[in-house]
């Protein structure tokens, strides 16, 4: 084979697999699902063996407080800052972790009913599951972000949509990852449907949230924006029938879509915040 077009190849499946995995490996032994029980669709479709006493008893040694120090490295909060922007939707209270100029990607969390900025950004709750995103992205010279919001229809979105402008704007070849939690994938549905966030997102992470049945109709939709559902089979607050229901009528609407969902078996709602895989789910969204 000519030494040029071998080069090149090379060159090629080189950028093509670090665009597969721009996230790094941090502690994956310890955040890899304990154990599959059901397997559907290729992958798309999984069952997780999740057991409270070891995923929660065991994990931490506050049980849902303080996770045990081997989870978590608390050295990113040197690059964690508390800010307010001034956007043209007012004054958006954030936490910001990595950089804000040029970044790889943009990593959003939006919290549920009663939370904060604060609780996307704590490291030793939700089994130190929110300081290993922060170390991911910032390992991945990207940005994460976990913003105030005053409500989760058209004001709060308007402030989410200022804030991010402003950082899009410092990196413009970053797509967003939305992931939001309970509540938050109300405004998660909302710029999927919004034809200006469309085109800049990388993905839809919906934790312990809600469906909507309109997705199919949306801009990121037309886009193939990837979409992961993680829910609790015990889910108390948003029924795990309709969200199941959810994925199969996404896949059903558009056979190969990028969808999957991960079921936690005994989960309940605050489950899927606690144990979802961030690389493994960030990675395959962004090598779609």
């Amino acid at each position: 084979m000519n030494r040029l077009l071998l080069s090149a190849l090379v060159l090629f499946f080189s950028t093509a697999l670090a665009a597969a995995q721009l996230l790094p490996p941090h502690k994956d032994n310890l955040f890899a699902y304990p154990g599959l029980l059901t397997v559907e669709d290729d992958g798309g479709y999984r069952v997780v063996d999740y057991d409270e006493m070891r995923d929660i008893n065991g994990r931490d040694q506050t049980p849902e407080r303080r996770v045990h120090s081997k989870y978590i490295s608390t050295g990113v909060r040197r690059e964690q800052h508390d800010l307010i922007a001034e956007t043209s939707a007012g004054k958006v209270r954030h936490i910001a972790v990595g950089t804000s100029r040029r970044a790889s990607v943009i990593v959003v969390y939006l919290h549920g009913q009663g939370g904060s900025r604060r609780q996307g950004a704590d490291d030793f709750t939700f089994g130190g599951n929110f300081n290993r995103i922060k170390n991911l992205v910032h390992n991945a010279r990207g940005l994460y972000l976990s913003p105030d919001f005053s409500d989760f229809g058209e004001k709060g979105a308007a402030e989410i949509k200022a804030l991010l402008s402003i950082y899009m704007r410092a990196s413009p070849a970053a797509e967003v990852v939305f992931a939001c939690g309970s509540m938050g994938g109300a405004l998660c549905w909302r710029f999927a449907r919004d034809p200006d966030m469309a085109p800049r997102l990388g993905g839809l992470m919906l934790l312990g949230s809600l469906w909507d049945g309109d997705f199919t109709g949306s801009a990121a939709f037309r886009r193939s924006v990837p979409v992961f559902l993680g829910h609790g089979s015990r889910d108390s607050v948003f029924p795990i029938e309709k969200m199941e229901a959810f994925y199969r009528s996404v896949r059903k609407a558009q056979p190969g879509y990028p969808i999957r969902m991960v079921r936690f078996e005994t989960g309940s709602h605050g489950t899927p915040i606690r144990m979802t895989d961030w690389r493994e789910t960030i990675n395959w969204m962004l090598a779609q």
